[in-house]
This record gives C-alpha cells, structure tokens and sequence, in this order.
C-alpha cells in the first residue's frame, strides 16, 4: 500500500512512518520541516498554510506520487501559541482545505488526525465522540480543528470522499522531545525534574488521558488498512488510552522513573485548557479491534529512557 504522509516530520508522524514501513507499506512524507530524526522515507519541504491550487497531481507546484490512503496530520498544534498568535489557526484550516481539495480531484481516501480538544472543557465528563458540542470551543487550536473536522464530512457528503477522523489525546513517546517546534508537558517535565528544576502545574485536579505514542500509531495503522480495504469509512473515532490521571501523578510517575523527587508548584488552569478528559474508546475498539498496551505507568518510563538515549547522543 503506498501512503501520503502529511506532517510527516512531527511525532506522530515520524513513528506512524516507521511502523508503515515496517508493515511493508510505501511512504512519502511532505513537512514544512525537515524529519531530523530519520531519513528512511522521502519527504518533501512544502509549506501549505498558503492559497495553493490542487491538481490530480499535487499543491501548488508540488507532485506526489499516488497513494492509496492520505494521512493528514500536519498542524500548528500549540494550544497556548494559537492562543497568542490566532492566525496559526487560519493557517491549521488552510493546510487541512488544501489537502481536502488534493484528495478529492484523486479521489484519495483520507485520515485526519483531530484532538480532544473539540470537546472542550463544559463537558468535563462527557467521553464518547457524539458529545462534543462545538458551542463550548475552548481555543483558537480546538476551533481550527472543529473547522477541519466540519470541511472533511461537507467533502464526504457533496464529493463522496471516504475519511476516518481520530481524535488524539495527549500522544507523548518516542521523537517527544523536539524543543524548536514545540514543548510537550512529559518531556518537559522530565528534563526539569531530570535538573532538579521547579515545575509548575496549571491545575491541581486537572485530569487528562495520556496515550502512549506506539497504541496511537497502531489505531492509525488499523484505520489506515480498514479504510483501504473498505471495511470502515465515515466514522470519527476517539483514539487514546482510556484512562484519566492528573498531572500532579504523571509528575510523581517522572520522577520515579528518574529516581528524583519533583519541586512542585501548583497553579490556576490556563486560559483555553481542558481540565478534564478521559475517552470513551468503545468505538475504536469495536470498529479497529485496538486495544491500548501501555498504560501511564509503563509509558512513563520508557518515555525517561529515550529522552536519556537521546540526549546522550545515541538515538533509539
């Protein structure tokens, strides 16, 4: 199967790359960034956050060779930063139309990676994914991807055009700690407690559902085969851990795993956050037959030990 990696270069999609590859898939990755964390797929460097026009053949003055499924997980994905700077948002809404416009002139099924995010913080006990309500968007970041969300099934409704939409939770793990782009809460933490540093938590009772960076990556792997292969289309599926823990015992799980005890400093939730999150994965287990592997206590500790390697130099 050949697959058309959009945000390529990030996290997820570095690992998503890797296990394609490693299931005997082709991938071609396209990144405003270059992936400095491995070179074993091609990538092209092109910005789409412009008014680019789509051909059967690419964006803009871009060609892609032919895929059989489009995975979309490029984004500015900084809820603080779209907060301050608004326009990122735009750009997020921009990237997802163009791909959008690419996918239907080649009638290329697609996956799009959504947050958490959209549920906003009203409903702080509501998990399954018909109850987000858009009227309680939180952030400029949950609203770009309530837009994308919006634009893919108008796509699939006047253009026919398949999709599966995940929505991610907290994804932390291996290509975590990519500083210059953005700084994640877990691998913060663990270089701060790692310096016997203060850490500061926006919200003592705030409570989130942290998914290892590999069970994410294997949803998007079964959704990717299953949406190929016709089994499942049209459906937007939660794809996380299933289970809630507060920042203060993910914070004491670092510092157990560092053999450090953390300087803690507890503050007011900040604006635009969810405080509390744990997904109901009933549909992703009955639709893909996922079933998460790594809970936070084991996580935790293999996330210290790349962060280690890495930073020793000797990638993992």
């Amino acid at each position: 199967m050949r697959i058309l990696l959009f945000g390529s270069s990030g996290q997820i999609g570095t690992n998503l790359a890797l296990r394609l590859l490693a299931d005997g898939h082709e991938v071609f990755g396209v990144d405003k960034r270059a992936n400095t964390w491995t070179d074993r797929f091609p990538t092209l460097l092109q910005d789409l956050s412009g008014n680019y026009p789509a051909s059967s053949t690419g964006i803009g003055d871009a060609e892609y060779p032919k895929s059989d499924v489009v995975v979309h997980l490029a984004a500015n994905a900084k809820v603080h930063q779209l907060v301050k700077e608004p326009y990122r948002a735009l750009e997020n809404i921009t990237v997802t139309f163009n791909v959008l416009e690419y996918c239907r002139l080649t009638r290329t099924p697609l996956v799009f990676s959504s947050s958490r995010e959209v549920y906003g913080d009203i409903h702080r006990f509501a998990t399954a994914e018909a109850s987000a309500d858009f009227a309680y968007t939180e952030s400029t970041y949950s609203a770009s991807k309530i837009a994308g969300e919006a634009l893919i099934y108008s796509y699939a409704r006047c253009y026919g055009l398949p999709y599966l939409v995940f929505r991610f939770s907290n994804v932390y793990g291996r290509f975590d700690n990519d500083i210059e782009r953005m700084e994640r809460v877990i691998p913060l933490f663990i270089r701060r407690i790692a310096a016997e540093q203060p850490i500061t938590i926006f919200g003592a009772d705030k409570v989130l559902d942290f998914t290892y960076v590999d069970d994410c990556v294997d949803g998007i792997a079964r959704g990717v085969a299953a949406l190929a292969a016709g089994r499942v289309k049209n459906e937007t599926i939660n794809l996380a851990c299933g289970q809630g823990h507060t920042l203060v015992h993910m914070a004491e799980l670092v510092g157990e795993a560092l053999g450090k005890t953390p300087q803690i400093t507890l503050a007011p939730t900040q604006l635009g956050e969810v405080t509390r999150y744990v997904a109901d994965i009933t549909k992703a287990k009955q639709l893909l037959g996922y079933t998460p592997q790594v809970p936070l206590e084991a996580g935790i500790p293999r996330a210290v030990a790349w962060c280690r390697t890495w930073n020793a130099g000797t990638p993992a």
